[in-house]
C-alpha cells in the first residue's frame, strides 16, 4: 500500500459478492484470487490492473480475518442468511471501513457534508482529505476510486453536472437488528476513538447511507460491545476486540 493509502482501484458489489462467497468455501488465498481473475476478466483489462483489484477484494474479505477476526468471521456467518443484495452491502461496507482508513475518511467527510448540502463535488473531498492527511501521491487516484465505488454501491448518485455526486442519505435499511449492531460495531472498530457515547455511535457521519434504529439494549446484548453508565447518565460504548 502507497504510505497507507492502498484503495487503489474501483470495486464493484458483484465482486464483493463473489470474493465474500469464495472465503466462505475456505480455499487457499491463491485459488480465491485465481477465481477473481476470471471473475473481473471482462471489466478490468491488463496484468497489472487485475492484480491491483484483487489486492482491494482480498484485502477487504480476507486481510480482515486477522485485523477483525471476530467481525470478520461474524460476516460469513451473515452472508449467507442475506438474501438481498442491499442487505449483503452492509457486510462490504463495514468490512471496508475496517479495512481502510482511507475509505472511512472518505465516508466520514461526505457525511459531515449530507448535514449542510445534499451533494458533493470530487474536488471538495480531495481537499478535506489533504487537509488531514497531506498530499500523498495516491490520494487523488484513491479519493476517486473510492467515490465510483460508493456511485456503484448505490450511496452515490451520479448528478447531470460533471464530478458533483447527489448523496443517499439513509437509503439502505434493514430489519435485521443482528446487522445493525454488527455494522455499529465495524464503525466503532475503525473509529480512532476506545469509545463513544452511545447517541454519537449511532449518529457517526460515515454512516450516512444506513438507517440505523437498533436502541442501548440491542447493544447490551451483543457480545461485541461493553457498555458503560457514566455521570449525567451518559452512556458509553466500547468495542470489545
Amino acid at each position: 500500500m502507497d504510505k497507507g493509502i492502498g484503495f487503489s482501484r474501483t470495486v464493484l458489489l458483484d465482486w464483493l459478492d463473489v470474493c465474500a462467497s469464495l472465503c466462505q468455501e475456505n480455499l487457499e488465498t491463491a485459488e480465491i484470487r485465481n477465481r477473481l481473475a476470471v471473475t473481473i476478466a471482462d471489466t478490468v483489462h491488463g496484468k497489472d490492473a487485475q492484480r491491483k483489484t484483487i489486492d482491494v477484494l482480498t484485502a477487504i474479505w480476507l486481510k480482515t480475518a486477522k485485523t477483525a477476526p471476530q467481525l470478520h468471521r461474524q460476516a460469513l456467518d451473515l452472508f449467507p442468511t442475506l438474501s438481498s443484495r442491499v442487505e449483503r452491502t452492509w457486510l462490504h461496507y463495514g468490512m471496508t471501513l475496517v479495512c481502510y482508513p482511507i475509505f472511512r475518511k472518505c465516508s466520514v467527510s461526505i457525511g459531515q457534508i449530507s448535514r449542510i448540502d445534499d451533494s458533493i463535488t470530487r474536488k471538495t473531498i480531495k481537499e478535506r482529505i489533504a487537509a488531514e492527511v497531506g498530499h500523498l501521491g495516491a490520494l487523488d487516484r484513491s479519493v476517486e476510486r473510492i467515490l465510483a465505488s460508493l456511485t456503484n454501491w448505490g450511496m452515490l448518485a451520479a448528478s447531470d453536472q460533471k464530478h458533483i455526486w447527489n448523496i443517499q442519505l439513509h437509503s439502505f435499511s434493514s430489519p435485521s437488528a443482528k446487522l445493525q449492531t454488527w455494522l455499529l460495531a465495524c464503525a466503532l472498530h475503525a473509529h480512532p476513538a476506545d469509545s463513544l457515547p452511545f447517541n454519537d455511535l449511532i449518529h457517526l457521519p460515515e454512516l450516512y447511507p444506513f438507517r440505523i434504529s437498533v436502541g442501548v439494549d440491542q447493544l447490551r446484548q451483543d457480545s461485541n460491545f461493553e457498555i458503560q453508565l457514566q455521570g449525567g447518565d451518559l452512556t458509553m460504548v466500547k468495542v470489545n476486540s
